[in-house]
């Protein structure tokens, strides 16, 4: 293995992390991400390409616009530096050696899981920013999720299982989608948002049956430990709203890396045997 495809890869998880900052902020401002060019939120001047190098620009310009000298938000740099770091971590979890060639459906393995590690990287900043799932993202990359999913299933199987795996994908997102619809209307909107019930579907229909339960326990017991040490420490309180996608987010990509050897393991335990 050499040093040069773990840096390219690296890079483009960068630039996709850079396009993630500015999704976010132009989706929720209402703005084209397409025609115009970056500028800078507090002066509006536009940022020249050399100033908008992922990660590289915010620490020569020390984190500060060239224009205005107005602190630019740690999060850029952060949510570049996440989109590298899971952009690499995805190739190394398929394609560990990084030998090649490669085959087709791990081909499209990696193009799945690199597309869903900046959607959920997206839906994770979009809710932890604004507090919304914007179902312009979510319902989309829901059902992409239960295409990509079918397509590598039959790129290595035959049709014999397709109405199977089918119904395992529909399954998951039926009982993620379904459950916190039941908290909605249980709750009637105080417990969960509507962008999470979009955000279930895509779960399910991205990491399947029974690896949908893995998902929801991670977000449950992360949000959980997080929201006492939030308490514990007064930054919030009890009656505090919590962006709940921000825990079902990172719990989506975790299943979907290492899913299949966390249940594995918890079914290892003595009290399962």
């Amino acid at each position: 293995m050499t040093l040069l495809p773990p840096i390219f890869i690296f890079i483009l998880g960068l630039i996709i992390g850079s396009f993630i900052n500015c999704l976010v902020y132009r989706l929720y401002t209402e703005q084209s991400f397409i025609r115009s060019r970056s500028f800078c939120p507090h002066c509006r001047v536009i940022i020249r390409w050399f100033d908008n190098i992922p990660l590289l620009s915010y620490l020569l310009l020390r984190g500060r616009c060239r224009a205005c000298r107005q602190k630019i938000s740690l999060s850029y740099p952060l949510v570049e530096l996440a989109g590298g770091l899971l952009f690499l971590l995805v190739f190394l979890v398929v394609r560990p050696d990084f030998t090649y060639p490669l085959a087709w459906p791990l081909i499209l393995t990696i193009i799945r899981d690199w597309f869903f590690a900046a959607v959920l990287l997206a839906l994770f900043l979009y809710d932890f920013k604004y507090y919304l799932v914007p179902d312009i993202i979510a319902i989309p990359s829901a059902l992409l999720a239960l295409a990509f999913n079918l397509t590598i299933h039959l790129s290595t199987s035959s049709l014999s299982d397709f109405w199977s795996v089918l119904g395992r994908y529909l399954l998951a997102g039926a009982v993620a989608g379904g459950f916190f619809l039941l908290l909605f209307i249980i709750s009637r909107g105080r417990w969960i948002g509507g962008g999470d019930i979009r955000l279930g579907f895509l779960m399910g229909f991205l990491v399947g049956w029974p690896l949908v339960l893995v998902a929801l326990f991670l977000a449950y017991v992360s949000g959980a430990l997080i929201g006492l040490g939030l308490i514990a420490a007064q930054k919030k309180t009890m009656q505090s709203i919590v962006p709940f996608g921000t825990f079902l987010a990172p719990a989506t990509i975790i299943t979907l890396l290492f899913g299949g050897q966390l249940l594995n393991f918890y079914l290892s335990w003595p009290l399962f045997l």
